[in-house]
């Protein structure tokens, strides 16, 4: 099993940080949609024979960065909900708007590796609260806000929810990791502009 400290840490330079996320937020489906879909995860997506790079491959034709972790059990189970609720859309009901879209493996890392190493995915399913959770994070990083709450209200309803918050040894390193995270974004774009720049003037 991976150590939490070290899957926040992949996360951290995957999401691309909060703020980015809740600033494209535009409406989407409603946490009772998703939370309900999380509920009704059919086992066979759980089933760990079954290869979370090969489950990725077959549903978003994209690879995922919770499969350098599949080993660890959670994490492949938080991915596995994640990619159940982008394949129900064909096996069950498209969404309200739609989920399928450029965040949509963001959002099933999310799940995989933000939220699946502070709270066990088996709680997803037995905890409605930990259930809604899910749903409000798997919810931002695809790309929306619940349906009929604007961005404020959404994020004070997934604050008021976060389980990473609660626990502060976890919290304050993953604060460290995103701090980390974000100082090495803003030096990667300050590298593209001065390359760009030279480009332009040769």
């Amino acid at each position: 099993m991976a150590d939490a400290k070290a899957l926040l840490a992949a996360w951290s330079t995957r999401s691309g940080g909060e703020a980015e996320a809740w600033a494209r937020a535009r409406p989407g489906p409603t946490v009772e949609a998703i939370a309900t879909r999380i509920s009704r995860v059919p086992q066979a997506f759980l089933d760990e024979r079954v290869s979370l790079v090969a489950l990725a491959g077959d549903i978003l034709g994209a690879p995922l960065s919770a499969a350098a972790f599949e080993e660890d059990a959670r994490v492949r189970r938080g991915a596995a909900v994640g990619l159940w609720l982008v394949a129900s859309e064909g096996l069950v009901e498209p969404f309200a708007p739609a989920i399928a879209g450029a965040w949509t493996a963001l959002a099933v890392d999310a799940l995989a590796l933000r939220l699946a190493p502070v709270v066990d995915p088996a709680q997803w399913l037995s905890d409605d609260e930990r259930r809604v959770e899910a749903a409000r994070t798997f919810l931002l990083w695809c790309g929306f806000a619940p349906l009929g709450e604007d961005r404020r209200t959404a994020r004070s309803l997934l604050e008021a929810c976060d389980s990473l918050a609660r626990n502060r040894a976890l919290a304050k390193a993953y604060e460290g990791h995103r701090h980390r995270a974000d100082i090495a974004r803003k030096l990667e774009e300050a590298r593209r502009k001065e390359a760009a720049a030279r480009y332009s003037s040769e």
